[in-house]
């Protein structure tokens, strides 16, 4: 694990080796997810999907991440073009909700659904990146609500060690997804 992590959006940007990897991992189910509820069948899904995984690999190295602008939002307005552009403006399905919406307690949930997805994907992905008892002091303390002693004496290590392992979990997840939490 590299001592000094940037954002995702920043490898990205500098095609820092796995950046692309992760970021398919992390994004590809949200993006199948949107062009399912779009009406697509699985197949036809997958391959919009692609279309749109070109697009960002080609558009992601210079994306500027500029605060108070979704990057969510960005990545589903590709999505929904590369739609129109493959059904030649065919007119969205009922229901769908790749159309932008008034902003309403639906939108908030989403977007609550949308942040819950995003960490709960990058935690799952990054936990790999750590040794298993780190991975596990942060894990007992932040997600089960265990008091650091408890999970230090578990683990054989001291309660200020559990604190550094929580630290820097949490650090690696703020950093991996600068920007991305719109």
């Amino acid at each position: 694990m590299p001592t000094t992590h940037v954002s995702l959006l920043q490898r990205l940007g500098r095609s820092t080796e796995g950046a692309w990897e992760h970021f398919v991992q992390l994004y590809t189910p949200l993006l199948f997810y949107w062009a399912r509820k779009a009406g697509l069948q699985e197949q036809d899904a997958a391959d919009l999907v692609q279309d749109v995984l070109v697009v960002l690999v080609q558009k992601l190295p210079e994306f500027r991440y500029q605060p108070g602008k979704s990057f969510r939002g960005w990545m589903r307005t590709v999505l929904l073009n590369k739609w129109r552009n493959r059904r030649q403006n065919t007119p969205l399905p009922l229901g769908s909700d790749l159309v932008p919406a008034v902003p309403d307690g639906a939108e908030i949930l989403e977007e609550e659904e949308y942040r819950h997805y995003l960490v709960n994907r990058a935690l799952e992905l990054m936990q790999t990146d750590f040794e298993p008892a780190t991975w596990k002091a942060c894990w007992e303390t932040v997600v089960n609500e265990r008091p650091a002693a408890e999970v230090a004496k578990e683990l054989g290590m001291t309660v200020n060690a559990v604190y550094l392992a929580k630290g820097r979990v949490l650090s690696h997840l703020r950093n991996d997804l600068q920007g991305l939490l719109d």
